[in-house]
């Protein structure tokens, strides 16, 4: 016990060196060697070097470049033993030949993540394997955090990045940023990937600090890439979600639907931006589905000011994004935005043109068809969607809200 108070400040230090410099060390050390695998290592063996050193010796006055310089060190070695005669000289020499002083000049690292985003959305990788690979090569999440947040064992994730990895190796990915004509299918990996990331934090109140790791993402490939549009169209999306975040419960940590949320709950400040992002993308001419996605949660914002949901323009929103991207989430939400502005059973019968063996187990769906028979007065089909839907609910709060909507059904 008597020397907890010694080592909590190196803890912290090197825990927030993680938080902020690990993704720039780890990029730096992975385009430099062209092994994510030795880089990954040698950062985590400098990271415990650290939690050795640190409370012995103090925390160095740059704990990211101590941090990178021992990694670095360890990469060498490990590219003097393991390689070829001649792959080793050339790996060495190519880190040799970047100097302690570029690499550490001013108060920040220099900052190769955008690079190592794209790896992460390289052909090689499984889609569904793009957003737990950037999560764990950018932020340094472990495999069992990231299994928390997609709902898999921690075994199982651990071995499908393990196997992604191995993947990347054997395609022989080129560790850069790819060509402009490459961009239009990278890119849109790379905010897919972190969309899918945000969503999975959203929708699992237990998991929220994962949304918030998916801000970070959104709001470094926005810095990184300021002048494309649906970058800047994500980060508006985001924030709109994210502004809306305390009003989803109520004091009692009940689930609050949107249209029933206190709007003075929301954050202004974030409303403010997010806004300002979106005009910014808009004006840049190349409207895509996030900054549509974007503009319904803007449209869902101005009730804080009108007081009321203007549902013709969200109707028109789905309509322009689904010709963009039909995804089965816009088409449901169409339906809703339908049964609001036109009749409930109007949205019903865009719910009826979706094919059934998409919607079968998508909670949405269901959900938005219970409250739409309940509008119209179709109690047994109601109740019938009310149970469907919270069968398929993994959150407590949003079951316990869809049980007393069917409980006041009778």
């Amino acid at each position: 016990m008597a020397d907890k108070p010694v080592q909590d400040p190196a803890r912290r230090a090197a825990e927030s060196a993680v938080r902020n410099a690990y993704g720039r060390i780890l990029a730096l050390l992975v385009i430099r060697s062209g092994n994510l695998a030795i880089a990954e290592d040698a950062l985590a063996e400098a990271l415990a070097r650290a939690l050795v050193a640190w409370p012995q010796s103090g925390v160095p006055e740059k704990p990211e470049a101590w941090l990178l310089t021992t990694a670095r060190h360890l990469v060498i070695d490990t590219a003097r033993k393991k390689s070829t005669e001649t792959s080793r000289k050339a790996d060495v020499r190519l880190l040799l030949e970047e100097s302690e002083a570029e690499m550490m000049a001013g108060d920040s690292l220099p900052d190769e993540r955008l690079k190592l985003l794209f790896v992460c959305t390289h052909p090689a990788i499984e889609p569904g394997m793009q957003a737990p690979l950037m999560l764990q090569t950018v932020l340094g999440l472990d495999a069992a955090r990231i299994a928390s947040a997609f709902l898999v064992r921690p075994a199982t994730m651990s071995q499908r990045l393990v196997r992604q990895k191995s993947a990347l190796k054997l395609a022989g990915a080129g560790f850069e940023v790819p060509g402009r004509d490459e961009w239009p299918d990278r890119l849109n990996a790379v905010l897919q990937a972190i969309y899918g990331a945000y969503n999975a934090g959203w929708e699992d109140h237990a998991n929220a600090s994962l949304a918030e790791e998916a801000l970070f993402l959104a709001t470094l490939v926005n810095q990184l890439l300021p002048y494309e549009a649906e970058s800047a169209g994500l980060m508006s999306l985001i924030l709109h979600c994210e502004a809306r975040r305390n009003a989803r419960r109520d004091q009692a940590g009940r689930f609050v639907p949107l249209d029933q949320q206190d709007t003075s709950r929301w954050d202004a400040a974030m409303i403010v931006e997010a806004e300002r992002l979106l005009g910014m993308a808009l004006r840049m001419g190349n409207i895509g589905r996030f900054q549509l996605e974007a503009a319904l949660q803007s449209a869902h914002s101005a009730r804080r000011i009108t007081g009321q949901t203007d549902w013709a323009s969200i109707l028109a929103i789905y309509d322009r994004l689904i010709a963009v991207s039909p995804a089965l989430g816009a088409m449901v939400g169409r339906a809703a935005a339908i049964g609001q502005n036109v009749s409930p059973e109007a949205g019903l019968e865009a719910l009826d043109s979706l094919p059934g063996d998409r919607v079968a187990q998508y909670q949405p769906y269901w959900a938005t068809r219970a409250h739409l028979e309940a509008r119209r007065g179709s109690l047994a089909a109601a109740q019938k969607a009310y149970r469907l839907a919270i069968g398929l609910t993994s959150d407590s709060a949003v079951r316990t809200f869809l049980l007393a909507r069917l409980a006041e059904l009778g």
